[in-house]
């Protein structure tokens, strides 16, 4: 034997023996089983960080259960696949078992991040008060304290129960960890399962202990207060929530306030306050403001009760106008609950911001209710009999005052006010509450361009109380149980404008109430929202119950049939209601632990555990180490059953396919293997699609193009293989039936496809990954823009960084997903070096048409 050969001999690779082969089938049997537990929490872990992405775009309401899901959810996926990698190649990647506790340490900080510590009194006299003091006494409480101490206006006499004493109510008998295991398993997307919940946990609190030392405190302030103002004094308990009465988050009339109440129900009065955390309202609010239930703790303020002649609203500028600066009174006679709460028609007056403030106009309207209290306690609505209901409720002088009191407010608070006020049996103005003023910028353009024909027009008149314009199907509300049934994007129609309906702001259209004005608490919280509102259009609700579609044109105060376009185009885009919002930071924080992509490049230096910032680059590495680890089994253990086997094809390139289950049609002996053996749907979909249309070869490239290429070729590292593998330069497939990964390399592109596909249409799922090009940034970048364009039409979600494209589908139907696989393989063979041409826009639209008839070919013709 020649001596050459002889070497060859004995230096060729042993076989397995009969032996071996058995036990080193049970042994890739078990990897393989490893490697698909490790996809399947790898599909987890993108399908969790996509659900992220997706809530962080502010569009959807959300709390702290999902907050804590979604991490949970994600580090627990990422650390099965870190496991599962240690389980095909152990000991070789232990530094990622650090790395991963890292940053899994850094989300467990940010979610459980303590709150400030709190002032421990229970209770606050108003003389201490002031802004300073508004985590104890809440918003409420320390703007009263501010404005009697600091600006000497005169407020009713008091005292705060500060959030520290609902601390220990909540704290007592653990009741709060009850709520809580009650909160994190409610559906917070479902109305009807709020509304059970919200009755639960409200009757729990009523009927809890309020802990000795609490009603001690309480009562001993009552007390002080009844040597201030006289024996038996009535009060006002209203609450005084942290996050209440603030610029962006007014939470008006979403809490409880107890009215005319005597000692001996005062601490049940305290229990309602508190449990109007938990009603119905004040939940759907925090959920659609972004509020945790922690950040929302309830003081309490109780207030001697104000003899009120006439009551109301001030704000020292237009609500629905900023721009407008004048002073605009609302005012009703006895209590102003009938202005907040929209129950009756308001005086208005208007004032200049001279000095002193001139009276522009006033509108007297007639006002049918009013309320007082009664005698003992609680209040009761009475009817306006005589001329009583066509006088007007302030003089001038009066409105001229309460005109110097808001201005001065302003200029104290440096923003503009939304100020609750009454005046007491000898005329005096007394503030009951003052919070910066929500308003609203009305539209840049006229909202209606062109007239509008008189019959299409359903309602006119009323007035604004939340600018712009809206459109959908009108659902008339009548009863609390109204709320459980209001679908989304409906036009709401009431006849009072009450706080309650506030619970459906976030999935309104816009609002039409018969009665109400711009000062109630509605109207507040649609400015907020930016829900456009109409109130005050008498007999609305017949008119419009069976109208269908209308469109509300709240700033021309008019309701037209139909979905108008025209009045719809000049609105603003309502900004997202979570985004800024406590929640959503804390997400966003969280998400930036486990979200962002930095390893993109696997033949990288960096592309190392060390390097690896967050949880998606953990899942990146390990996917792309766990289909290196199973292709190496074969050639480790010399097993030439389970080593790679090269596709036998008239295509000028390399294919390895490696056999994980089933995906051949026949065991295949020796090094190759053809397409006629090949079991595996998605490659075979991927090679229809890849040899379904000719190449035409590399675009014609100018010199500009070439000069691009030849020097990124020359500078650019990233183009650079670093540490050379035998599997960085070929195209392999590993495969099963229904399951195909392909890690291909033309030139200097790189791309990966993960595909599952089959009859169980709920897990099946499709990624694509694309990198790479030869060409400078701009141009690759061009290119992965064209490609996104095209996947996104095909229903891809479509993620880009820098010149790295990844796009993923999910749970659609096996045809589906194998068209789709078609297109992936026409498109990894067609793009190849159009990065060279993508400055040249007439070539881009060129090959933007061709792409886009060549695909239309491919869907439109049967699969093989």
């Amino acid at each position: 034997m020649p001596i050459g050969g002889y070497l060859k001999k004995l230096l060729r690779r042993r076989a397995a023996a009969p032996d071996d082969a058995a036990a080193l089938r049970l042994e890739f049997k078990e990897r393989y089983h490893h490697f698909k537990l490790l996809l399947g929490a790898n599909c987890k872990a993108l399908e969790v960080m996509s659900d992220i992405e997706e809530t962080l775009r502010g569009e959807r309401l959300f709390g702290m259960t999902f907050v804590r899901a979604a991490c949970t959810s994600v580090c627990v996926s990422v650390f099965s696949m870190v496991r599962g990698l240690e389980r095909l190649a152990p000991g070789k990647y232990t530094a990622l078992f650090e790395r991963f506790d890292a940053i899994q340490k850094d989300i467990e900080e940010i979610l459980a991040r303590p709150l400030p510590p709190r002032d421990p009194r229970l209770v606050i006299p108003l003389a201490e008060l002031n802004r300073e003091l508004t985590d104890a006494a809440g918003g409420k409480m320390a703007n009263l304290g501010e404005i009697r101490n600091r600006l000497g206006l005169r407020v009713p006499p008091g005292f705060a129960i500060t959030t520290a004493a609902a601390e220990r109510f909540f704290a007592h008998r653990e009741l709060q960890t009850e709520i809580d295991r009650r909160l994190q398993a409610a559906e917070t997307g479902r109305l009807d399962a709020l509304y059970a919940l919200s009755a639960e946990i409200q009757q729990m609190i009523i009927r809890a202990e309020i802990p000795p030392e609490v009603e001690e405190a309480i009562l001993q302030a009552y007390a002080a207060l009844e040597a201030e103002c006289g024996h038996g004094v009535k009060v006002a308990l209203r609450s005084s929530a942290l996050g209440e009465d603030t610029g962006e988050n007014s939470f008006a009339g979403q809490y409880r306030s107890e009215l005319n109440v005597g000692r001996d129900t005062l601490l049940t009065a305290y229990r309602e306050v508190l449990a109007s955390k938990y009603g119905l309202p004040a939940i759907t609010y925090r959920l659609q403001r972004g509020f945790r239930d922690e950040d929302i703790a309830m003081g309490v303020g109780c207030l001697a009760m104000v003899p009120a002649v006439a009551g109301g609203v001030v704000y020292s500028r237009n609500p629905v106008d900023p721009h407008d600066a004048r002073v605009f009174i609302n005012a009703v006679w006895g209590l102003p609950k009938a202005v907040v709460d929209g129950s009756t028609a308001c005086d208005l007056f208007v004032l200049s911001r001279d000095d002193p403030p001139e009276l522009l106009a006033a509108e007297v309207r007639e006002k049918e209710r009013k309320y007082l209290c009664y005698p003992e306690e609680g209040v009761c609505r009475l009817e306006v009999s005589g001329p009583e209901r066509l006088q007007p409720a302030l003089t001038r002088e009066q409105a001229v005052a309460l005109a110097r009191v808001a201005l001065a407010l302003e200029r104290h608070y440096g923003t503009p006010q939304d100020i609750e006020w009454a005046t007491d049996e000898a005329g005096e103005i007394v503030i009951l509450q003052c919070r910066p003023l929500t308003a609203k910028e009305p539209p840049t353009e006229a909202a209606a361009p062109a007239a509008l024909e008189e019959e299409s027009l359903l309602c006119r008149g009323g007035v604004t109380a939340s600018p712009g314009a809206g459109a959908g199907p009108v659902f008339v509300a009548e009863r609390a149980a109204d709320l459980l049934s209001f679908p989304q994007g409906a036009v709401l129609v009431v006849r009072q404008a009450l706080p309650r309906w506030a619970s459906l702001l976030g999935r309104a259209a816009a609002v039409v109430a018969e009665e109400g004005g711009f000062a109630g608490h509605l109207a507040s919280v649609a400015r907020e929202f930016g829900v456009p509102a109409l109130f005050g259009l008498p007999g609305a609700v017949e008119r419009l119950r069976a109208a269908g579609e209308v469109t509300v044109d709240a700033t021309g105060r008019r309701v037209v049939a139909g979905r108008r376009e025209a009045l719809l185009a000049a609105q603003a885009p309502r900004r997202p209601l979570m985004q800024g919002s406590p929640v959503h930071r804390l997400l966003e924080e969280a998400a930036r632990r486990i979200v962002p992509l930095n390893l993109l490049d696997p033949d990288a230096l960096e592309f190392a555990p060390e390097h690896c910032r967050t949880l998606h680059d953990i899942t990146r590495f390990i996917h792309e180490k766990a289909v290196l680890e199973m292709f190496r089994f074969g050639q480790d253990h010399h097993f030439s059953e389970r080593s790679s086997k090269q596709l036998y094809v008239e295509v000028p390139m390399q294919w390895w396919i490696l056999n994980l289950d089933d995906g051949f049609t026949e065991e295949v002996e020796g090094r190759y293997v053809r397409l006629g053996q090949i079991a595996c749907r998605p490659m075979l979909a991927f090679w229809r699609g890849f040899t379904a249309i000719p190449w035409e070869g590399p675009p014609a490239v100018d010199g500009r193009g070439m000069l691009s290429v030849l020097f990124q070729a020359t500078t650019n590292r990233s183009l650079n293989l670093g540490v050379r593998s035998k599997f960085a330069e070929r195209n392999y497939f590993m495969i099963a039936r229904s399951f195909c990964c392909l890690n291909q390399r033309l030139g200097f592109h790189f791309a990966t496809l993960e595909a599952l596909v089959s009859e169980r249409t709920a897990e099946n799922y499709l990624s694509f990954q694309f990198k790479g090009g030869a060409a400078d940034f701009e141009r690759r970048m061009a290119r992965v823009h064209l490609v996104a364009e095209i996947l996104e039409d095909l229903g891809f979600g479509v993620e880009i960084r820098e010149d790295h494209l990844v796009a993923r589908i999910e749970a659609r139907p096996e045809p589906d997903l194998l068209k789709r696989i078609e297109v992936l393989g026409y498109l990894a063979l067609h793009t190849r070096q159009m990065d060279m041409v993508m400055a040249n826009p007439t070539q881009v639209e060129h090959y933007r048409r061709k792409y886009r008839a060549d695909i239309e070919q491919l869907l439109a013709r049967g699969s093989a």
